[in-house]
């Protein structure tokens, strides 16, 4: 079954009354809103990609916060995974729920080391290998755009700061931010110019 972007935007709608803390919700929205932004870009460069679906790829990604908001990185993503699938939903929308945290195909390309990535976590070798197949450019945008927003829309420096000083700095954080400037750079070439032009409220949020 496919995922509109507006239902994906329903879905959060319906849990702002659960929670009195909304960042996941709101940062989430920001997700979506400004993923579409760039999908719609790349469109009109006559890049194939689906507007609709990166929205609301971006509208659910963090979607397992809604049974653990401060979970980390693996019951988030596990449980949007399986709540998306449960719902009856394709396997191309539930993906983006545990893809979204690992840049580059990789399980220790993260933010943080809360999680402790390693083999003694019971869904390991489940991500690992989920994650080691081609993203979609869709899922791709939803990488970055998690990367550029909190609840409004950051450069990916600005982001990366925030980052650091919330969750701290670790062995595999050098890693992170390369791949996540990488990321950034491969967006900027595929549209011919810097993807910040894109968003002229950036310096407002500077």
């Amino acid at each position: 079954m496919k995922l509109t972007s507006k239902e994906a935007r329903e879905f959060l709608e319906n849990e702002r009354a659960n929670f009195e803390n909304q960042r996941w919700i709101n940062h989430s929205v920001c997700v979506g809103d400004t993923a579409g932004k760039i999908a719609e870009a790349l469109y009109k460069k006559d890049i194939n990609v689906d507007i609709d679906k990166t929205i609301a790829l971006g509208y659910i990604h963090d979607i397992g916060k809604k049974f653990n908001e401060h979970g980390g990185v693996f019951p988030h993503a596990i449980n949007g995974y399986n709540y998306i699938k449960e719902l009856g939903y394709d396997e191309e929308y539930a993906s983006i729920c545990i893809k979204h945290s690992f840049l580059n195909n990789d399980i220790d390309c993260i933010s943080n080391d809360r999680d402790e990535t390693d083999k003694s976590n019971p869904n390991y070798n489940f991500v690992k290998e989920y994650i080691s197949k081609e993203y979609s450019i869709e899922e791709k945008i939803i990488n970055l755009c998690d990367l550029m927003c909190i609840t409004k829309t950051l450069t990916v420096e600005k982001r990366m700061i925030d980052l650091l000083l919330r969750h701290g700095v670790f062995k595999k954080t050098h890693y992170h931010i390369e791949e996540t400037m990488k990321l950034k750079e491969y967006f900027d070439d595929l549209l011919g110019y810097n993807l910040y032009d894109l968003f002229p409220e950036i310096k407002d949020n500077l």
